[in-house]
């Protein structure tokens, strides 16, 4: 397996003081919430992800409506039809989809897994060029692939490409974050999200990493 190129690189979201002081002055719910999961955030932040593109939406697709040890060990018995390590785009699309499916990826799943490789492999998601688009363009390209979604790119732009300012208005837990923190009679909508997060901008992303771990249920 190549070692991911230098464009493929995970990037981590920056919380330096000046950013986390302008974020808390931003919202005085989102003060509270810095002071009480401040510790928590910063200790995610330092976490190592996997650096590789093409192996973080592999494993995206893979955990997609699983519990997150559910995801983990199916990954893994998928992994291990190719020593371990993620598979290339024509490494997966050689192998026999019943042999993955036996690893315990559904069919639509398999369907998903292969149209990515097709994407890559053909050179219309350009994995290693990503980092240099704007976000819309990115969620442009990305949802082009069968079983990505924009909930799906959204976390690749947060937690993959390090971008500072996304607000994934279809996670669930940022939604039910949002009520509870801000006190609302019913699961806001995206308007209503946008407007609520319009204040943490440019760091939007930080501000949902409070917001998660207000739930602890942070993603990843």
């Amino acid at each position: 397996m190549p070692r991911p190129s230098a464009g493929s690189r995970v990037r981590t979201v920056r919380a330096t003081p000046k950013i986390v002081a302008e974020l808390a002055a931003s919202d005085p719910v989102m003060a509270r919430l810095i002071r009480e999961h401040g510790d928590v955030v910063r200790r995610d932040l330092r976490r190592e992800r996997p650096g590789d593109a093409y192996g973080a939406l592999l494993r995206s697709i893979v955990g997609q409506q699983l519990s997150t040890k559910a995801a983990r060990t199916i990954y893994g018995r998928m992994l291990e039809l190719f020593g371990g390590h993620p598979p290339t785009p024509k490494q997966l699309l050689a192998v026999d989809p019943d042999k993955i499916r036996a690893a315990g990826l559904s069919r639509p799943k398999i369907a998903y897994l292969r149209d990515l490789a097709e994407h890559v492999q053909r050179g219309e998601l350009e994995l290693d060029k990503l980092d240099e688009l704007p976000d819309e363009e990115v969620i442009e390209q990305l949802t082009a692939v069968k079983g990505i979604g924009e909930w799906s790119a959204h976390m690749f732009l947060m937690f993959h490409l390090g971008r500072p300012d996304v607000l994934p208005v279809g996670d669930q837990g940022i939604r039910n974050a949002i009520m509870r923190e801000y006190r609302l009679r019913k699961i806001p909508d995206a308007k209503r999200m946008e407007k609520i997060g319009r204040p943490w901008r440019p760091y939007r992303t930080l501000a949902c990493l409070y917001l998660w771990s207000s739930l602890d249920n942070a993603p990843g």
